[in-house]
């Protein structure tokens, strides 16, 4: 909106002064249009590593459910978010936040928010099925999350979970709540760090008129 309604020109990047400090925002264009955006996201932190049985309960999930390859860890980009692998699409749809155990859960915690994915998706062009989670921010479940997808990013690297050390996927959200989206995720570790780019493509839907 900014560069089609503010702007009204080709850019390459807009800078977003936001609370988690200054996020680039690089466009690509497409038949004189912006077709995808990507966000320059922090680099990335690591913080607490969760045990399964504490995090198994909160998800109402069985501990066999989740990847026991890969550690349940706090990573931020800006904010903390809370990454959880699960092994299946099956224990994905069956996630059901236990509200009370979330809350005790996040009281010990950075990270307030968790982000569960899995390898299995329905759309074969995507690597990963994600949903989130934020109940403390009054978000139950959101259907698209570009920083958590970053946290996703600079985990997935960090934890080498295509056994490379970079990334440039798809990965498909808020099909189980009925808005389906798809994110792309970009990240390469460098002798500074990982960095990480989310984006997506871009789909004018509607315009309208702001009346006082």
């Amino acid at each position: 909106m900014i560069q089609r309604e503010i702007l009204g020109h080709e850019v390459d990047c807009v800078t977003l002064s936001l609370k988690a400090g200054l996020i680039p925002v690089d466009f690509t264009y497409q038949n004189g249009e912006a077709a995808e955006l990507t966000m320059r996201q922090l680099q990335p932190e690591f913080g607490q590593q969760i045990d399964i049985a504490r995090i198994a309960p909160v998800l109402q999930l069985n501990e066999s459910d989740l990847d026991p390859r890969f550690p349940v860890l706090e990573v931020s980009t800006g904010v903390f978010d809370l990454i959880v692998p699960l092994r299946t699409l099956n224990a994905q749809k069956r996630v059901k936040i236990d509200t009370p155990a979330y809350y005790n859960l996040i009281e010990k915690l950075n990270a307030k928010a968790i982000l569960t994915f899995c390898p299995e998706t329905y759309d074969p062009n995507c690597r990963l099925n994600v949903r989130f989670y934020a109940d403390y921010f009054g978000v139950p479940e959101d259907p698209a999350t570009g920083s958590a997808n970053g946290c996703l990013a600079a985990y997935l690297v960090k934890q080498r979970y295509f056994g490379e050390d970079s990334l440039d996927i798809r990965v498909e959200q808020g099909i189980e709540i009925g808005r389906p989206s798809v994110l792309r995720l970009m990240a390469e570790k460098t002798a500074e760090g990982i960095n990480v780019r989310v984006g997506g493509r871009v789909i004018m839907i509607a315009r309208g008129e702001l009346v006082t």
